[in-house]
């Protein structure tokens, strides 16, 4: 049964991501994106879809090589994201639906395919982004966790400032069900500020696939596909996929 509080950072705290996660962290993660894109797509790659963009953060660097258009399912991020990327077209949507009247050279999803909890779900996102891509575009995404190498409880602790404010951010991931495709991440913020501190409780539930179910998917979807060790410290595997010039 989902808690009241599922999902608050893309809810009510979405304010705080700026700060707990600012746009400068994302230097390393698009860099990967565009050279792996300027390397790998059989086309020339001007325009760029980012599916779950969030509070686009990663838009923040890939708008200086492409234009960017963002879908995402949550308002309060795509607020953060316009504010952030004026010159950004950003949309409402479901990656695992949306349809746009528009084809791009190249389709990115980063960490927001974690939040396809089913093979149906994933295979939809690698629809929509097969769905998107022009004829030699390319499609990259990224595994965060595998189940082989996933320890059942962790936690980390990072502490934020901004002006008079500061957010310590606790991140606990769970897997109370190893035999199931999703594990549980909790959320707990400590923001101080004025002499006073008020805790909040976030908790999500994210999909863990083994690797050969990421690679029968994207094929499924349509793509030839080819994997890389991440040099993104956060990342296992990154995947580039083409969709055929035919």
């Amino acid at each position: 049964m989902p808690k009241k509080e599922d999902n608050r950072m893309y809810r009510d705290l979405s304010w705080t991501w700026p700060i707990i996660s600012p746009p400068e962290d994302y230097a390393d993660e698009a860099s990967q994106f565009i050279k792996a894109i300027e390397k790998h797509s059989k086309i020339p790659v001007k325009t760029l879809l980012n599916l779950g963009c969030g509070g686009g953060h990663n838009d923040f660097h890939l708008k200086k090589r492409f234009q960017v258009t963002g879908i995402d399912i949550s308002k309060g991020m795509l607020n953060n994201a316009r504010k952030l990327n004026p010159n950004v077209t950003y949309l409402t949507g479901d990656m695992r639906s949306a349809r746009l009247r528009k084809k791009f050279d190249s389709v990115i999803i980063a960490d927001a395919i974690m939040y396809m909890l089913s093979e149906k779900d994933m295979l939809a996102a690698f629809k929509t982004a097969y769905f998107h891509l022009k004829p030699g575009g390319i499609f990259c995404t990224y595994v965060e966790e595998l189940p082989e190498k996933f320890a059942r409880t962790t936690t980390t602790r990072e502490l934020k400032r901004k002006d008079d404010m500061e957010i310590t951010l606790i991140e606990h991931m769970w897997d109370p069900d190893t035999k199931d495709m999703t594990f549980e991440l909790t959320f707990i913020y400590i923001i101080t500020e004025n002499q006073k501190a008020i805790v909040e409780v976030d908790r999500h539930t994210c999909g863990i696939f083994p690797l050969a179910t990421w690679k029968k998917l994207i094929k499924e979807a349509g793509f030839t596909v080819r994997t890389s060790r991440s040099k993104d410290e956060g990342a296992e595997i990154f995947f580039i996929c083409l969709k055929s010039e035919i």
